[in-house]
């Protein structure tokens, strides 16, 4: 792969023979010195993210990615286990590997497992999601020269914003790129 496909953000590469997801890109030229993209990537094994340059000459694989579908089933301390919606397998994910995505992580959630080398290594959430809020403040009426919001909790302990009208017992859609409010249900 040569340093023009680093700029779609969301490819999966090998590097340092572990798999990284571009999260960020800027492609740069220079005069006498050529191209280089500047990348930030995230290490969909541990989680962690770094900044790396790459320059015309740099080698990049596309990392050997397959996808699987999965069920989530509970959390245990800082382990998030899944079941293989396939071979019934059940397997695990730190939550260093989740970041945001476990504020949208509900029992009997269908998610895409990414597997490299036969490893389960991160998942993909649905772009939205319905969640209950549990709890809510009460509006106060004639509050209404802005647009108004409120913080509500839903039933992951995830804190939300949302428009006065939402109450406990609704049910929320999220878009969970953005982690932002869509609808009530």
């Amino acid at each position: 792969m040569d340093i023009n496909n680093l700029k779609k953000i969301g490819i999966i590469i090998t590097f340092n023979n572990e798999p990284y997801k571009i999260i960020y890109s800027q492609h740069t030229t220079t005069a006498r010195g050529g191209a280089y993209v500047r990348t930030k990537l995230k290490n969909l094994i541990t989680g962690l993210t770094l900044e790396k340059t790459f320059t015309g000459s740099d080698k990049i694989k596309t990392a050997d990615i397959e996808k699987s579908t999965a069920n989530f089933l509970y959390k245990e301390d800082d382990k998030f286990f899944f079941m293989d919606t396939h071979t019934y397998e059940q397997f695990f994910l730190p939550a260093a590997s989740l970041t945001d995505q476990k504020k949208f992580l509900k029992e009997g959630i269908e998610i895409a497992t990414l597997i490299y080398n036969k490893n389960p290594v991160a998942i993909e959430l649905p772009k939205k999601v319905n969640l209950e809020v549990i709890e809510a403040p009460p509006s106060i009426k004639g509050d209404s020269a802005t647009t108004p919001t409120k913080t509500v909790t839903l039933e992951t302990d995830t804190q939300l914003t949302v428009p006065i009208f939402i109450k406990r017992g609704d049910i929320v859609r999220i878009n969970t790129e953005t982690g932002s409010y869509v609808e009530r249900v």
